[in-house]
């Protein structure tokens, strides 16, 4: 069973673990000389306020690192006629990530029980099929009372919840509005490179 946890910010907006007061203006300063365009907000959206654990690492990682960020959400799974969509996420990872895109993969066994491998053997196809080297997370439900709550919380976003694997969301940098494209639509298709441009081109913060 996955671990799912949610991040709870403190009275001053950092999460457990994070850099103390003191530094936390000077890592702002140095992340807005590094990266421009992106705005790193001190406290954490709610949209983006949980942690998964990595498919690789199983260590959580918190979804308030990409604040900033244009996200791709798939709920992904390794036998399914749709699996060679890696190839286009990969691709598409590979062409904007530059820019500010995060792809992030959510292997799930809820529909068709077509993800049934272990965090091992979903990171082992994922690599030796597709190459894949986007943000993988741990198997877990994206669907139903069991979905884990950022799925939960995109799907009351838009009015869709997951049909079937490889459903996809676009989140903006504000993690604000949400896109929702089913299963069908490729990862490369025009409609979704289109609303991924918009959204890269919008500024982090209002």
């Amino acid at each position: 069973m996955a671990r799912l946890t949610s991040a709870r910010p403190d009275r001053g907006g950092a999460h457990p673990g994070g850099p103390k007061p003191g530094r936390r203006s000077a890592l702002l300063a140095l992340s807005a000389a590094c990266c421009p365009g992106i705005s790193w907000a001190a406290g954490c959206r709610p949209l983006l306020d949980h942690r998964f654990p990595d498919l690789l690492t199983g260590q959580d990682v918190p979804l308030c690192r990409f604040a900033g960020r244009v996200l791709l959400v798939v709920n992904t799974a390794s036998h399914c006629g749709f699996t060679r969509q890696y190839e286009q996420l990969e691709a598409v990872h590979r062409r904007y990530a530059s820019r500010g895109l995060v792809v992030m993969g959510f292997p799930s066994n809820d529909f068709g029980q077509q993800e049934p491998g272990s965090s091992r053997e979903i990171a082992d196809f994922c690599k030796a099929n597709f190459g894949v080297s986007f943000q993988m997370f741990e198997r877990m439900p994206v669907s139903g009372r069991s979905a884990n709550p950022f799925h939960a919380q995109l799907a009351q976003r838009t009015g869709q919840s997951p049909r079937w694997n490889f459903h996809k969301y676009l989140v903006d940098r504000r993690a604000e509005a949400v896109r929702s494209f089913e299963t069908q639509i490729r990862p490369d298709d025009s409609r979704v490179l289109r609303e991924i441009d918009r959204m890269l081109a919008e500024p982090a913060s209002a």
